[in-house]
């Protein structure tokens, strides 16, 4: 099964929970009568939203590729991701201006002890199924299904502080504790929609991956071999699931095409190997020049030009630049 079909068939399980909790803060809210409850609930309906959202964009991401889309379909999951985040900031937004309109004139709550009891087991359940998103979308590189896992993980938080504030009014019977509760955490959940748009907008730009970048430039530099003169250009797109790079690799000029293709065989294993499935490497081959001889370690070289210097030691910076190095 590919990852774009696991990630497919998880949210699945996010857009069920989601329905199910969802129905049990409704019948928690009918129970008590409390704002607090109902914000919780109303930021549910985000959670049902988003959770099809999420499932249709891994849908449309797990096609594969064809005539009209290239490079695959992944690029929806941004702007999932972004629909989401937005829809989340704007369910905070409605929950504060609710909480503060109830803060001047509370309403009485009644049954706090059912409420507390159903509200504390829509936490667990929704903490325990975002964990497992988040870690399942950051293993398949899904934004999509990252974002519903932290949404469903930053429902949790704001949940957890509505239960300590029921649990206050329920001993203290101080009735603007349940509007300034809900306000507090509505703070939260606006905060964790920006996060999410944020991090989606990166990807619709195509916003360089640093993290990732560094950890492929250690590794290259880490394994580089002695065919391997020079390594530039170096790009990385992200798509869904699927990560495309393209570089330019030195070789030197005397390899014919066969030769200078098993050094890109042995450049494609290292990444595959290190980095999966979800890796596509598009390489391409540059001859050596005369000033590439002094970064050039390759023993034996007939048509050698100029005597060793140094090794230019890979970067995320030089190796992302569009020049071939030398040694000044």
């Amino acid at each position: 099964m590919t990852k774009a079909k696991q990630n497919y068939n998880f949210q699945k399980i996010v857009v069920v929970t989601g329905v199910v909790l969802f129905v049990t803060k409704l019948l928690a809210w009918y129970l008590t009568n409390s704002v607090a409850i109902l914000t919780d609930a109303l930021e549910s309906t985000v959670n049902v939203t988003s959770g099809f959202i999420g499932l249709y964009s891994l849908y449309i991401s797990a096609k594969p590729k064809d005539t009209g889309h290239p490079y695959g379909h992944g690029k929806v999951e941004f702007i999932s991701a972004a629909i989401e985040g937005t829809l989340i900031a704007c369910a905070g937004l409605l929950i504060i201006y609710e909480a503060a309109k109830n803060l001047g004139d509370p309403k009485p709550v009644s049954q706090l002890d059912y409420g507390i009891l159903l509200i504390t087991a829509t936490a667990i359940i929704n903490y325990v199924v975002g964990a497992l998103a988040v870690k399942k979308g950051k293993e398949n590189n899904s934004l999509a299904l990252v974002a519903s896992g932290k949404h469903l993980q930053s429902d949790t938080y704001s949940t957890i502080g509505i239960i300590i504030g029921l649990i206050i009014l329920f001993l203290t019977k101080v009735a603007w504790l349940d509007s300034a509760v809900a306000l507090i955490f509505a703070l939260l959940i606006v905060f964790t929609g920006y996060k999410i748009i944020r991090d989606s907008l990166r990807g619709i730009m195509d916003e360089a991956d640093e993290e990732l970048l560094g950890k492929m430039v250690s590794l290259l530099q880490a394994n580089r071999g002695a065919e391997w003169i020079d390594l530039h250009n170096l790009r990385i797109i992200k798509y869904g699931s699927t990560l495309h790079l393209d570089c330019h690799l030195t070789v030197p000029w005397y390899m014919n095409v066969h030769e200078a293709h098993l050094e890109i065989d042995k450049l494609s294993k290292l990444v595959n190997d290190n980095f999966g499935e979800s890796i596509e490497l598009f390489v391409h081959t540059d001859g050596c020049l005369d000033f590439s001889c002094e970064i050039c370690t390759k023993e034996g070289c007939a048509v050698r030009k100029a005597l060793y210097k140094h090794t230019v030691k890979w970067t995320v910076k030089n190796i992302s630049d569009d020049h071939k190095h030398n040694a000044g």
